[in-house]
């Protein structure tokens, strides 16, 4: 993308954040979309996290991952293009690109554009027969491929537990997006089903602090990127843990009464008040799959960790 399309894109994607920020705190229950904790220091802090001994999610998949990647191998066959959604370090797409046969591409697509290049650049020397795009682009919207897929054969990738962090609609939703972005393909896909309160506490509130400082993030992000005036030091990060659906909420919290602005508009927070900045469902096998076929996925097969919590799923659409 060249200098002026760069700062083009750069303007819409602040005007836009600006749109959402201002939308939910000036409502009665105040949200950012978690998708904005995802800036260059979001995604290092959380790299720091999914490597902490608390953060399970990690650890299962990456236990898990090695052990079907040759059976979703079998099934995606030779001279597969893997398109990965939210691909962060691009650090699981290489369990992947080993074990398919001779793989001819690979899209990233994030939302952090400074993370996604420096990814892509690490990751392409060791792979000089895949073609490697990187895709800026927000997926919880229709993104479009910038090459042509008719004729290849595609494997989606969502890793992690991301699509936890759409409600079930919003999953739904996402779903169909994705086939409507993929084609036919096969899609790879994560999800969590842990209930265990203290381990969800530990994994979403953990003692390091490196959690709590990914969503504090937030907020310097704002005053930073969109001349807010917040006082990070008055919040503190909390988690709740919810049903009817499962579901771990972040929030922070404020420690004192204040009066902030963005963009003109005052932001008022009496004490207690938070700012909800993210959502983690937690779907169990059978739950996602239901969700999966209401979006039009057939599901081709499940692996679980030993556990029983994290599972792999294989959709075919």
């Amino acid at each position: 993308m060249s200098g002026p399309e760069t700062a083009s894109a750069a303007a819409a994607e602040r005007a836009e954040f600006l749109r959402d920020a201002l939308a939910g705190l000036t409502g009665p229950a105040k949200s950012v979309p978690g998708k904005y904790l995802w800036d260059e220091t979001g995604s290092d802090l959380f790299d720091r996290i999914c490597a902490s001994a608390d953060y399970y999610p990690t650890r299962q998949e990456m236990t898990l991952l090695p052990r079907v990647a040759e059976a979703v191998a079998r099934r995606v066959g030779p001279g597969a293009t893997v398109v990965e959604f939210g691909s962060g370090a691009s650090r699981k797409i290489r369990t992947l690109l080993d074990a398919l046969e001779r793989p001819a591409g690979y899209v990233a697509i994030d939302i952090s554009r400074d993370y996604l290049e420096a990814a892509i650049r690490r990751l392409a020397p060791d792979y000089p027969a895949v073609e490697m795009v990187p895709v800026c682009a927000d997926y919880s919207k229709p993104v479009r491929l910038p090459l042509e897929t008719r004729g290849r054969t595609i494997l989606g990738f969502y890793p992690g537990t991301s699509i936890g962090n759409f409600t079930p609609r919003e999953a739904v939703a996402f779903l169909e997006r994705a086939r409507a972005t993929l084609g036919p393909s096969l899609f790879l896909v994560g999800t969590d089903g842990t209930k265990d309160p203290e381990r969800l506490r530990r994994a979403y509130a953990g003692p390091d602090g490196l959690m709590a400082a990914l969503h504090l993030n937030l907020l310097a992000r704002l005053d930073r990127d969109l001349g807010a005036d917040l006082d990070p030091g008055n919040f503190r990060h909390a988690i709740r843990l919810c049903g009817d659906p499962d579901r771990v909420e972040a929030h922070l919290v404020a420690r004192a009464g204040a009066r902030y602005s963005l963009a003109g508009r005052p932001i008022a927070f009496e004490p207690g008040e938070s700012i909800r900045t993210d959502t983690s469902h937690k779907y169990a096998p059978d739950a996602f799959r239901a969700l999966a076929e209401e979006a039009g996925w057939r599901s081709a097969e499940t692996w679980q960790d030993d556990l029983g919590s994290f599972t792999l799923h294989l959709l075919q659409g």
